[in-house]
């Protein structure tokens, strides 16, 4: 049977790249599986669907919000129908397990039953004003046409987090999927479009982000971007911005860690640093990439994690008894596996793991085991880099100042955990942790759909996805005044008497 061929999707119609250009994609756990075959597109396909973007613009923002989030709720029905369908597609073509692409597919299921509520509640303010006889409120605005490039680990819910909420405000979108996890971004806007999303409301356009990312990112009539993927990346994202006067969001990387204190129940905390460090395969920005131990619990702890780890199964994510998936590219492997030659060269101990899987079965994917390094020292680059596999740095500490010193020295911030059972230790690290997430005797992974998701320092500029803030982020505020005085009233004057 012939490949499925994938187009571009822009002004509502499917159309082959301008290049006529294509590449395939293979499922990473079996390179034998041909998901399909996608288009290789240009700058010039590129400005088809800015303009298209451009032209749908006027007649979307004036559609109501609360129709806008009718279109939303009918689109979200439809992926709830298709979960189990789109679930299966994204384990071919990402790798991680069948019970994780189900819970990416439901994460954007609840954020678009949050969007369509959050369109009848898109609050501006009103403030009494300094004059009588006068009104003055806030309202929000929606933008213009938005580019939008996504990262191959979350392949619905991360489209979810930026179309859905753009959508709901006003605004048009040009969106470029990963080019490891396309087919999931098609499925995901062929919901839009069937559940009823204008044409030229959300197009779609595959390829390099080397040459897809930088022409949006370029584009005059592009108003804002919206990026997940890298900081080296993200920085390049926002200095481009910066010259444009263009809006930026962005969701960066990180190094998180988990903090299991002397007092921690230690059953609790090793599930959480096992889901923590290898679900996903260790590929999430979220994923628990240290391991800080106080020195009393360090050695008992550390066996029960590297037993724990001994016995995840990996393999094939279709297969419901496999706990673990490939990693998503042999690139991606090549680059984990010279962070383990690194760890090693650096004097870390490698106590697990280490190398990759080739034979049997694992000779047709990508496939790399739970990988853990012991003694590892916070300067060491396993501790500061962020690796984006399935391998821990376990770290050694005196006490709990020193294992909030440890956590914190990072340029990233994005998550992070502490086990204990003292409440006020508890409290003092939600206070001193510098991270944009903190979660308390759970691990570092699992944000919920209705709460702000990102990061400080190198993980981000300060925006943050999810929740209610998302939709700050794709609209602008106009500050309004209404004279109803019937006269001329100057505002900012001093009006005292002599």
């Amino acid at each position: 049977m012939a490949a499925k061929e994938y187009l571009n999707f822009i002004n509502g119609r499917y159309v082959p790249a301008r290049t006529g250009k294509s590449y395939e994609n293979r499922n990473p756990a079996d390179t034998s599986d041909l998901i399909g075959t996608f288009p290789v597109s240009g700058p010039e396909d590129v400005n088809d669907a800015v303009a298209a973007a451009k032209a749908a613009y006027p007649k979307w923002r004036a559609v109501p919000a609360p129709q806008r989030g009718e279109i939303i709720r009918r689109a979200t029905e439809i992926l709830i129908r298709r979960k189990e369908e789109l679930a299966r597609l994204m384990t071919r073509e990402m790798g991680k397990v069948l019970k994780e692409t189900r819970g990416d597919v439901q994460e954007a299921i609840d954020t678009g039953l949050y969007a369509a509520g959050e369109s009848r509640r898109l609050w501006g303010k009103v403030v009494p004003s300094e004059l009588p006889n006068k009104a003055a409120f806030v309202t929000r605005q929606p933008m213009g046409v938005w580019g939008m490039i996504c990262p191959w680990n979350f392949p619905m819910a991360i489209p979810s987090w930026k179309l859905f909420p753009a959508l709901i405000c006003g605004n048009t979108a040009v969106i470029k999927p990963a080019t490891l996890t396309p087919a999931s971004v098609h499925e995901f806007v062929l919901a839009l479009t069937e559940a009823g999303v204008p044409a030229g409301v959300v197009n779609v356009v595959y390829g390099e982000g080397s040459v897809v990312g930088e022409a949006l990112l370029n584009h005059p009539d592009i108003c804002g971007i919206s990026f997940t993927g890298s900081s080296v990346i993200g920085k390049r994202i926002a200095e481009v911005c910066g010259r444009q006067l263009k809006r930026c969001s962005l969701e960066l990387g990180g190094k998180n860690a988990q903090i299991v204190l002397k007092d921690a129940d230690l059953n609790l905390a090793l599930e959480g640093v096992i889901w923590g460090a290898f679900g996903t395969a260790g590929q999430r920005c979220t994923a628990t990439s240290r391991l800080i131990l106080e020195d009393e619990i360090y050695d008992r702890f550390l066996e029960m994690v590297v037993e724990r780890a001994k016995q995840l199964k990996v393999g094939n994510g279709l297969d419901e008894s496999v706990e673990m998936g490939p990693l998503v590219s042999e690139g991606q492997r090549q680059t984990v596996h010279r962070y383990v030659e690194i760890g090693k060269s650096e004097g870390a101990r490698l106590v697990c793991g280490g190398a990759p899987l080739t034979s049997g079965d694992y000779s047709r994917g990508y496939f790399y085991p739970p990988t853990i390094f012991a003694e590892v020292t916070p300067n060491m680059r396993i501790a500061r880099e962020e690796i984006f596999g399935p391998v821990l740095s376990v770290i050694r500490v005196r006490n709990f100042d020193e294992a909030i010193d440890v956590l914190n020295n990072t340029s990233y911030g994005l998550s992070s955990s502490i086990y204990t059972r003292d409440v006020n230790l508890a409290m003092k690290a939600i206070e001193r942790i510098e991270a944009g997430i903190t979660y308390v005797n759970a691990p570092t992974i699992g944000a919920e759909c209705h709460l702000p998701f990102g990061g400080v320092k190198e993980t981000g500029n300060g925006h943050r996805e999810g929740g209610w803030t998302a939709y700050e982020i794709f609209s602008e505020l106009k500050t309004v005044y209404i004279d109803y005085s019937g006269a001329l009233q100057k505002a900012q004057i001093d009006t005292a008497k002599d």
